[in-house]
């Protein structure tokens, strides 16, 4: 059965924050992601939830294609270096860059906003303006 229009942004927004969670713990034990993300999977109940597969690929993906991301973070985000943004909101830069970038079927305005939701939900006052900010930059230059 597949999954119709109003079921697909809840699972999806289920994977972006699983991979978020893989990601944020990777960068503050300074470990691999797919590695991280290799004993998150082993420790999930089964059956694995459906939206597994999607938060696998950003994890990969973002792992994947980290220096290209991190270069184009550090570019675009004015005034704030990498290592100075939080860890919630430096991750969720690089899932919805990741998604602006490498997949198609994304919109940007879905992946931005999303991000924007999640740092609402889980970073500092400031994060979803600043996120907002810097991934509505990113996506200029990568449609150009």
């Amino acid at each position: 059965m597949a999954e119709g229009p109003k079921q697909q942004m809840p699972a999806r927004r289920k994977a972006r924050k699983r991979a978020l969670d893989v990601l944020f713990e990777a960068d503050l034990r300074d470990r691999p992601p797919v590695e991280v993300l290799a004993g998150y999977v082993e420790r999930l109940d089964k059956p694995h939830p459906e939206h597994l597969g999607y938060a696998v690929g950003l994890v990969e993906g973002v792992a994947g294609n980290l220096d290209r991301i991190d270069e184009l973070i550090a570019s675009y985000a004015e005034g704030w270096t990498l290592d100075r943004m939080p860890t919630v909101d430096r991750n969720l830069a690089r899932i919805a860059v990741y998604e602006l970038l490498y997949i198609d079927e994304i919109d940007d305005a879905v992946a931005i906003s999303e991000a924007v939701e999640l740092a609402r939900q889980m970073s500092t006052d400031d994060s979803p303006r600043f996120l907002n900010g810097l991934l509505g930059r990113i996506a200029e230059y990568a449609t150009r």
